[in-house]
């Protein structure tokens, strides 16, 4: 739906506008639309650079909320994708009970997405079971709106969990959440979590675009990952990430396509610095004593949040080969590599990419390209035509 969700209204267009054509979608995937999508997606950030990714998964059922005779079946769509593709793949099943904080139920559009504690456990044993050198699975809790506090506690403390990591959930990414989480729980949604569970690195931090200094100290200490997605906090009219204070206080941080809108880990990192200089008015502002250069500040920093937030380990094997002779890298040196690399043109300078030892992409193109290309093409044919 990229590209959709672009037209203006009577309303004031925001997130929660978007949600709706986002439902539209969701409703109309199957197994096999799935997998056509995830393939066509995994391809493009290969291409682009990315070597592995989080699947925030919340779209488990069928589209009255029945589960399928595999309750993984969506799940093992996206596994099988990315094995097709060769991604790295961190598959985050979403537990997803509540409408709101209110604990109101779920509409018949999220139905889908919904489960109870007992039978989010039972699919978490299922693909665990999966598990191998190129598949990790971890724990998605969707928003504190969305999962209980009971239910977190109790997820949390199951056996199972307790041996996963990673664990992901969206927080702080709206103004209105936070405002609806202080009037329920009595506190800001970071300051409530912090306080409710034993955040350590094992745990990301989807958005927390909306946090205060102590929240920034508390995410640093515990030292998990921020995961920033600048393209769609952009798009979605989310907000702006304190990153200069966070930096200043050692936090850590990745990024994430996230809605892709934009497939691009060098789009990403660019506007995860541009939006700072737009609010601060400076320029730099990754940049730190130890690491002077921006786009060097940046890079590594998504690297060893990245690394730690899918769970792979250092993944030594996984490389790119960026073509010398392009635009952007003309004259390269060591000195500003990285710069050139974020900062320099629109041109994607990645020529070749390795994942665990194995060429996937050769000159910019991956060897099963055109046939899922075309897979999903007819795809989107299916689902545009009942739009």
């Amino acid at each position: 739906m990229a590209g959709m969700a672009e037209r203006g209204s009577e309303r004031a267009d925001s997130f929660w506008t978007w949600r709706e054509l986002m439902y539209r979608f969701a409703g109309r995937l199957t197994p096999e639309s799935l997998h056509d999508i995830s393939a066509q997606l995994f391809v493009e950030m290969l291409q682009a650079g990315y070597t592995s990714t989080c699947e925030f998964h919340y779209l488990h059922h069928q589209a009255g909320g029945q589960p399928y005779d595999d309750p993984a079946a969506m799940s093992q769509a996206i596994i099988a994708a990315a094995r097709e593709t060769g991604i790295r793949l961190t598959l985050l099943p979403v537990l997803y009970m509540t409408g709101g904080f209110d604990g109101r139920e779920l509409s018949d559009r999220q139905r889908r997405f919904g489960h109870d504690v007992d039978a989010y456990l039972s699919l978490l044993d299922t693909l665990v079971a999966q598990e191998d050198p190129m598949l990790r699975v971890g724990v998605a809790l969707h928003s504190l709106r969305a999962v209980p506090a009971d239910a977190m506690r109790d997820v949390l403390a199951a056996p199972q969990v307790g041996a996963l990591r990673p664990i992901h959930i969206h927080i702080s990414e709206q103004t209105a959440e936070v405002e609806e989480c202080i009037a329920s729980r009595g506190a800001r949604p970071v300051e409530w979590l912090l306080a409710n569970a034993a955040v350590d690195d094992a745990w990301t931090l989807v958005h927390a675009t909306h946090v205060q200094a102590s929240e920034l100290v508390g995410i640093a200490s515990s030292k998990a990952v921020v995961a920033l997605c600048p393209t769609t906090e952009a798009n979605l009219g989310d907000g702006v990430f304190p990153l200069r204070d966070f930096i200043a206080r050692g936090g850590r941080i990745g990024i994430g396509s996230d809605s892709n809108v934009s497939v691009s880990p060098v789009e990403e990192l660019r506007w995860l610095e541009y939006g700072q200089r737009l609010v601060s008015r400076q320029r730099n502002i990754a940049a730190t004593r130890e690491l002077p250069s921006s786009g060097e500040s940046l890079v590594m920093r998504a690297i060893a949040g990245g690394r730690q937030s899918n769970g792979h380990g250092l993944q030594e094997d996984d490389l790119l080969v960026l073509d010398e002779q392009s635009a952007s890298m003309c004259g390269v040196s060591a000195m500003d590599l990285h710069d050139r690399f974020v900062f320099a043109g629109n041109g994607c300078p990645v020529k070749d990419v390795f994942v665990q030892g194995r060429r996937v992409i050769e000159s910019g193109r991956h060897v099963h390209g055109e046939r899922i290309r075309q897979r999903f093409r007819d795809s989107m044919r299916g689902l545009l035509s009942d739009s």
